[in-house]
């Protein structure tokens, strides 16, 4: 049980990552000696240092020379080869760390079991597969878009005691809040972090988002628009170039800008599994997908959804906009003042 208290550590680390680690995974590190934690550290973000070396560098000068004698605990397999930094298995051989236990084996076709049989050549003891389900998980961004070749799907709405999620007509460009502000500032924090969120034309012209986490401290998403005849008016958010945004859309009249790209897709084909290929092109491994019912709709009929979180929120509507409806697995259901959070996923997405 030794192992997997000392890798629940390297979880509860890792997930501090969360939102800034892309492309790389989350990983946690945890090095041991005599049963006392002389090293911790996370991932830090892209282009920084991994676990591994976060963890080895926080060790205190009094531990220094317990070092090569202690045991290191990751979450994820080490990585063997050269990228934005060095091979992390160059460096715990070169401390001379002769005892390490992993949570998971890293898929990625860079590393792909070559950390382990690093590590091993050089006479290290490994053991691995420590609470794999729960490693698997907490990167289940990283390892849905090298596995499928696909970004992790999130479905996400909000919807009306009586079953709508807008307005047939509205007055006003503007949002119709159905949940409460500590559900929509939820909203803001699952967007920091993912790599992308997606609408639909019909979203962006009735209520002219930004699409921002304005009210959650984090890196803003990419913004995704479909945009099949370029109707959004030139002066609307999502065109204002303060956000990196990809447009969808089935003719290109115009070159590509600072931060606004255009990407021409067929609109009488399988629209999610284009913009899936396309995501998958610019690396974005995770995308949070806020459009309306016929957006929301593509995916479910194409079963390309891993995840969906719904907030019902106690408000009536009595007319409107219906809520889609799909099958999941329930995983999460708690109230959030008067509203109701269900988290749902898709064992069978493709």
């Amino acid at each position: 049980m030794i192992n997997e208290y000392y890798i629940k550590r390297c979880l509860q680390l890792a997930k501090l990552g969360l939102g800034t680690t892309a492309p790389n995974p989350m990983v946690g590190a945890v090095l041991v000696y005599k049963n006392t934690i002389i090293g911790e550290g996370f991932t830090s973000p892209f282009g920084g240092n991994h676990a591994e070396v976060n963890c080895i560098n926080s060790v205190k000068d009094v531990y220094l020379k317990n070092i090569s004698k202690a045991t290191l605990y990751v979450s994820l397999e080490p990585c063997s080869h050269f990228g934005k930094t060095p091979p992390c298995c160059n460096l715990i051989v070169k401390k001379g760390i002769k005892k390490i236990v992993i949570g998971l084996k890293d898929t990625h076709s860079l590393v792909k079991g070559n950390g382990i049989q690093y590590l091993k050549d050089n006479d290290c003891e490994v053991t691995i597969n420590v609470l794999k389900k729960s490693c698997f998980n907490l990167n289940k961004r990283f390892f849905t878009f090298h596995e499928k070749k696909r970004p992790y799907i999130i479905l996400k709405w909000a919807e009306s005691k009586d079953g709508f999620i807008g307005q047939l007509k509205k007055e006003k460009v503007m949002p119709i809040w159905i949940s409460n502000k500590y559900s929509q500032q939820l909203t803001h924090k699952f967007r920091s972090e993912e790599q992308a969120i997606l609408v639909g034309t019909n979203t962006v012209v009735s209520d002219n988002p930004k699409l921002n986490t304005r009210t959650f401290k984090g890196e803003n998403p990419i913004r995704v628009i479909l945009d099949n005849n370029l109707r959004i008016p030139t002066n609307f958010h999502v065109l204002d170039q303060s956000i990196q945004t990809i447009i969808f859309t089935s003719k290109i009249i115009q070159k590509n800008k600072k931060n606004l790209i255009f990407e021409c897709i067929n609109f009488d084909a399988n629209i999610a599994k284009q913009i899936c290929n396309v995501l998958y092109k610019y690396k974005v491994q995770s995308v949070i997908i806020e459009g309306g019912r016929q957006t929301l709709q593509h995916f479910i009929t194409t079963n390309l959804w891993d995840e969906a979180r719904v907030f019902y929120g106690n408000f009536l509507l009595e007319n409107g906009i219906k809520a889609p409806k799909l099958k999941g697995i329930i995983i999460f259901n708690k109230k959030i003042l008067e509203d109701q959070l269900v988290v749902k996923i898709n064992n069978e997405a493709i």
